[in-house]
């Protein structure tokens, strides 16, 4: 299973504009506060998208091991959008890791 960087990059920007408009719009009105909240509400709705997907992907499968659906399609594009969204926040996780393990090693 090939990962192509348009479809990797049409989930992504799919789950931000999705975590945009259902974010509050009750923050705080320092500069600061409203790009780590915002930061923070787009990973949290960014793991939200990707267990939806992963949900959506396993309710596919199970449809179809039950005999309910005989569409492949539908199997395997949620298997797909599950699958890409699922490394997708994996990589962001590593460099947010990276990140962190530099910000710990330098000297002050």
């Amino acid at each position: 299973m090939a990962l192509d960087i348009t479809e990797l990059y049409s989930v992504s920007s799919q789950a931000v504009k999705e975590a945009a408009k259902n974010a509050p719009t009750n923050r705080p009105d320092t500069y600061a506060d409203k790009d780590f909240d915002g930061l923070l509400h787009t990973a949290i709705d960014n793991l939200t998208t990707t267990n939806n997907y992963l949900s959506d992907a396993e309710n596919e499968e199970i449809k179809w091991a039950l005999g309910e659906t005989e569409n492949t399609h539908d199997l395997s594009v949620a298997l797909q959008k599950a699958s890409i969204a699922l490394q997708y926040t994996v990589a962001i996780r590593d460099r947010l890791l990276d990140a962190y393990k530099e910000l710990i090693q330098m000297q002050i």
